[in-house]
């Protein structure tokens, strides 16, 4: 059984907004980029639509899934700052960067996310980012700098050791999110040295608002047209962007005075969730977005819906390309990060919320990317429990054998 929505907050701004009497409404305000940050986003867009296909693809049917791509990208951009060697390339791969330099990436981010957040005073975007690091670890320089000058990021040393160092990170997610994500890492385990944290909230009013008393229960059905429950269904008239093809007819709902919307696109007769993802890319997006067209005296019908998904990351990176970074051998390369270290990506862990009613949406993501200590070559750290054996050198006879949970136990 599957359920119809699937929801992805596309780092891109889509078409503009609707006309509807009565009264003229603000339009949306145009933002101008250069060509590298227009080459940027057409690289995240490329990005956003390889990973949703890969996560839809890993998931049960009938779960409702969501990502925020643009979240993905910039906790990722952050980390990229820290790579080099193979491990900069494999991440430069699969985020589409080629042809960027790392100075065009970082500076490309720093003017979207300032476009972003500016655009549209009636809608709330806020976009946050920070980077927490074990107190005893050593970092360089250069990556904090780089990382709080274009991504604005929070940079807090803690005491990893200390169990109230979760609760810390947690809070500064839950406040970033509006209390919608409360809570992004369950626990710091001995070998964890940092984790890059990007935060994304999302609070748009519909441009024309659906009126509660036109909420009515109504039936939902699978896409083989089987009944699946009654649901809250909004409705609304005007005129609205639409467009159809032969995979899907789509309406756009702007928030705001347009500058964000809301595309809806709901599959043809005969024409699965699974084959439509399978289409989307960021060049059949590009045609689609550009054939909508205004249909005056519209009616439109959408369910309200609100609903959370969390994701770890680390097996869809690596099947898109970026497992070098996730390698616990020693081929991992963040040397700009600490290069007398063998760090690697232990996990990136992604939640998200989204609530749909009559007033708008409400959204917002996490990302955490946990980079972790390896057994480096040069070091030999025995930090968490061990066997010894001692044993006489030419005839290997065992004298003693053991095992250490707590060092200081009988101390």
């Amino acid at each position: 059984m599957k359920t119809l929505f699937y929801i992805v907050l596309v780092p891109a701004l889509l078409l503009g907004s609707c006309q509807k009497t009565p009264g003229p409404l603000p339009g949306p305000k145009p933002i101008n980029l250069d060509q590298k940050s227009l080459s940027l986003l057409e690289a995240d867009n490329a990005f956003a639509f390889e990973i949703f296909k890969e996560i839809s693809q890993s998931e049960e049917d009938g779960k409702n899934i969501m990502i925020s791509p643009l979240s993905i990208s910039l906790a990722l951009a952050m980390t990229y700052n820290g790579a080099d060697g193979e491990t900069k390339e494999a991440m430069e791969d699969v985020l589409h960067l080629h042809g960027l330099s790392t100075e065009d990436i970082n500076k490309s981010y720093q003017s979207l996310i300032n476009a972003l957040l500016s655009v549209d005073p009636k809608v709330i975007m806020e976009i946050a980012n920070s980077i927490w690091y074990r107190d005893d670890f050593s970092v360089e320089d250069d990556f904090l700098n780089i990382n709080k000058t274009y991504y604005d990021a929070e940079v807090t040393q803690l005491n990893f050791s200390d169990p109230a160092s979760v609760d810390i990170i947690n809070q500064w997610v839950s406040d970033k999110t509006h209390e919608k994500i409360t809570k992004i890492i369950e626990q710091i385990n001995r070998d964890d040295v940092m984790f890059l944290i990007n935060a994304i909230y999302f609070k748009g009013t519909w441009k024309y608002e659906f009126d509660k008393n036109d909420t009515h229960e109504a039936p939902f059905y699978d896409e083989n047209g089987n009944f699946l429950r009654d649901i809250q269904m909004m409705m609304i008239e005007g005129d609205f962007n639409y467009t159809s093809n032969v995979f899907f007819h789509a309406i756009e709902l702007p928030y705001g005075q347009g500058n964000y919307s809301m595309i809806v696109m709901l599959p043809q007769s005969g024409v699965s969730i699974d084959s439509l993802i399978n289409n989307m890319n960021k060049n059949n997006w590009e045609t689609w977005m550009e054939s909508f067209y205004n249909r005056p005296d519209f009616e439109v019908f959408l369910p309200k819906f609100k609903f959370e998904f969390e994701k770890e990351l680390k097996k869809v990176l690596s099947q898109l390309g970026m497992g070098i970074a996730f390698g616990q051998n020693g081929n991992a390369d963040f040397s700009k990060i600490n290069p007398n270290e063998d760090l690697f990506i232990s996990s990136v862990k992604h939640k998200t919320f989204i609530e749909v009613n009559e007033e708008g949406t409400e959204a917002a993501a996490v990302t955490s990317v946990t980079i972790s200590r390896g057994v480096s070559a040069n070091e030999f750290r025995a930090n968490h429990p061990f066997i010894f054996v001692i044993k006489e050198k030419f005839t290997n006879a065992i004298m003693f054998m053991g095992r250490v949970t707590d060092p200081e136990a009988g101390l």
